[in-house]
């Protein structure tokens, strides 16, 4: 249980009650806070004038803040404390980290120092080696720049399910404070509200995910069109830079040294040693040719806005084109880089027509999932469907269904397409599916799987278990709009009813299928 000991009283919740809270607090407490205090929305979410920089301390920063940042528990904070404990999960980066950003802040006025802490367990869905590499690789890149930046940067690896499983509540027990990412997914925020009920200082999450706050949109929106007039709004506003720094004052190396933590020496890690020393599912291999970190990151970006960008809108369209997208979506997920310096960095190089196409992509989409996910908490289930849908699925339970393959015959690429085939082969072996076909592989799941229920787990598992971009909001919009989501009724067939159809036989005629049938056979 937590207490809340501030002033005379003293308030019991138990563990569920706070976990309960926690993500309501995401649907509603974020703009509550602005609301509540009276200020104008529209006020705050005007365009500044100036086009510089703004500073932490600045106006734009606090009111970013007031939308981002949100209490996990009632606990008060511990003056007492000896640090500032940012709690590092989902947002993997120093730069645009807007938990960063609050703990800083938080660190300063309290007069205290900042500890960056971030852990990988073995036991998370789907442990591998490919999301192993992914996290280990890009810890190894923050350790070595966190000096430099004036950061202490902390990283704890538990190569056994027996192993530490206590690290965070012993930081947090010396704390004054906890800050840590808000995500909806990959069981982040399940795992902070567990943290939060049981530690003895005040516990805040922060939204870093999108360009836009997520509070900014009051509800669930339903589909592309509706949230993307409101982003168009937002988009300018939200995309202006801020200037970090590190906190004023420095982790001694005294208490450094007394913290209860195995840290791994990060400067000269072996990467791959490191993660075959881990319980961890090693049949699925790390891919060699996308390294980890933001200096990759960046250098995607910059390939990509140097010869892509320029006819995204056409080449996007085609899989066969391995170049013809932004291949960004695993460093976004695991928040390597922010989507607002994407944003800013297309925005600078590209022709706008072009920049636009990008931009419904990087953030109508991806916003619009990310709104899905933390709107709607039955996201990975049928039940987060619309009801046109249910009550779609209901009439068509019983279709027949032409074809009927299980999970394991789905994973081997066994089926009898060969189109469907090489797109699974391209998951297995580069952690990412071409967008275009990533839509006939969910599709035809959905078609050639026993029940709606059953093609809704193969795809959650298949996804889950290969992709790069894995358990992020965005692959969950995806797989759910296979079945529905985001979309309309459209004419009426066997097994789909009036869910979107898209026959991978014309694939053939509208895009140079064959191509991609051999590089992936």
């Amino acid at each position: 249980m937590c207490t809340d000991t501030s002033h005379s009283h003293r308030k019991l919740f138990t563990k569920s009650d706070l976990v309960n809270q926690h993500l309501a607090h995401l649907s509603n407490l974020r703009w509550n806070s602005i609301r509540n205090s009276n200020i104008c929305t529209l006020q705050i979410l005007m365009v500044p004038s100036s086009a510089s920089m703004h500073t932490l301390d600045s106006t734009f920063v606090r009111d970013q803040l007031a939308l981002r940042a949100c209490p996990l528990n009632e606990v008060r904070l511990q003056p007492e404390g000896e640090y500032v404990l940012y709690w590092m999960q989902s947002t993997m980066r120093f730069e645009e980290n807007w938990a960063l950003r609050f703990a800083t802040l938080e660190a300063d006025r309290v007069g205290k120092p900042l500890v960056i802490y971030q852990g990988l367990n073995p036991h998370y869905e789907h442990a591998n080696d490919r999301t192993h590499t992914m996290i280990v690789g890009n810890a190894v890149e923050l350790g070595r720049r966190a000096d430099a930046l004036g950061y202490t940067y902390l990283f704890h690896l538990r190569t056994t399910v027996a192993g530490d499983n206590r690290v965070v509540d012993r930081l947090a027990t010396r704390a004054s404070l906890v800050v840590t990412d808000a995500f909806p997914t990959a069981g982040v925020d399940s795992r902070s509200a567990r943290v939060a009920a049981r530690i003895g200082c005040r516990m805040m999450a922060v939204d870093s995910h999108g360009v836009i706050a997520a509070a900014a949109f009051q509800k669930e929106e339903f589909a592309a069109r509706t949230i993307r007039p409101k982003i168009a709004k937002l988009r300018d506003f939200s995309l202006e830079p801020v200037r970090d720094q590190p906190p004023r004052l420095s982790v001694s190396n005294s208490l450094r040294a007394s913290l209860e933590l195995d840290a791994l020496v990060l400067d000269a890690l072996d990467v791959a040693a490191a993660v075959a020393s881990c319980e961890i599912d090693h049949t699925v291999a790390a891919v060699v040719d996308r390294a980890p970190g933001l200096t990759a990151a960046r250098a995607q970006l910059s390939a990509f806005c140097a010869d892509t960008l320029s006819d995204y809108s056409t080449r996007r369209n085609a899989p066969a084109d391995s170049a013809g997208s932004s291949r960004l979506s695993p460093y976004l997920h695991y928040g390597q880089i922010s989507a607002a310096e994407v944003a800013r960095t297309a925005r600078e190089t590209g022709a706008p027509a072009e920049v636009e196409k990008f931009f419904d992509e990087l953030l109508t989409w991806r916003e619009l999932s990310l709104n899905f996910c933390t709107r709607n908490r039955k996201f990975a289930t049928l039940d987060g469907l619309p009801n046109w849908v249910r009550a779609n699925m209901a009439r068509h339970a019983a279709d027949p269904r032409e074809h009927v393959y299980d999970l394991a015959t789905f994973e081997a690429a066994a089926t009898h397409h060969p189109l469907w085939n090489a797109a699974q082969r391209e998951l297995m072996a580069t952690g990412s599916i071409h967008n275009v076909m990533r839509m006939y592989w969910g599709k035809y799941i959905v078609l050639w799987s026993a029940s709606y229920e059953e093609a809704l787990r193969i795809m959650i598992t298949l996804n889950n278990k290969y992709a790069l971009d894995g358990r992020d909001p965005n692959s969950y919009g995806g797989i759910q709009w296979c079945l529905g989501k985001f979309d309309r009724p459209w004419q009426r067939r066997p097994v789909l009813g009036t869910i979107r159809y898209m026959s991978i036989d014309l694939a053939y005629k509208k895009f140079d299928a064959r191509t991609y049938e051999r590089r992936w056979s």
